[in-house]
């Protein structure tokens, strides 16, 4: 009995375990394939369930990577203005919104900005992130400690990489940008 006993908790260990480890993996679709993300919820629980929340109603669907900086991220995530599928889009105030709930405190960890960090941004204020993010293109350090990483591209950087980029005069600006399909 004890035998049986010990199977059933090691078996039920193990499924738990998966099932929060697919909790915090979303699919990031875009153009050119889907893209695999770990969240980080141990590291910042409160910018997690954001991202979470605003994905899970349909938020980012259709949002433009409004900013991308050739060797350094790309940024999206303006759900106000940044939403090609709603009547308040406009590229040219993209990256000036955020949802309608309110801007999240920092949750700064050691954690690196290295090649596929997902991290989120903000203005001059640490504790003004809100909906926007960026995945980094490469290593990144200078952003360490100062931004709340909350993730990281597990599969399909390739696809990442194949966002177009900005213009590198205009601090990263995009015409005619790539658009998150879902994120899910």
């Amino acid at each position: 009995m004890n035998k049986f006993i010990t199977k059933f908790l090691i078996l039920f260990f193990i499924l738990t375990n998966n099932i929060i480890a697919e909790e915090n993996i979303m699919i990031l679709k875009l153009k050119d394939g889907d893209i695999k993300i770990e969240l980080f919820e141990e590291v910042a629980p409160n910018h997690v369930k954001r991202i979470k929340q605003l994905a899970k109603d349909g938020k980012y669907d259709g949002v433009v990577f409004h900013r991308v900086i050739d060797g350094f991220m790309a940024q999206t995530g303006d759900v106000q203005f940044g939403n090609s599928s709603n009547d308040q889009f406009d590229l040219k105030r993209a990256g000036m919104g955020g949802s309608d709930l309110p801007d999240l405190k920092e949750e700064f960890s050691d954690l690196p900005h290295e090649r596929g960090t997902l991290s989120m941004a903000r203005s001059q204020d640490p504790n003004s992130a809100n909906s926007q993010f960026f995945i980094c293109f490469k290593e990144a350090s200078f952003l360490d400690r100062q931004y709340t990483v909350f993730g990281k591209v597990i599969e399909g950087m390739e696809i990442v990489d194949k966002i177009k980029r900005g213009d590198q005069n205009n601090n990263g600006s995009v015409s005619n940008p790539d658009k998150i399909i879902s994120f899910k």
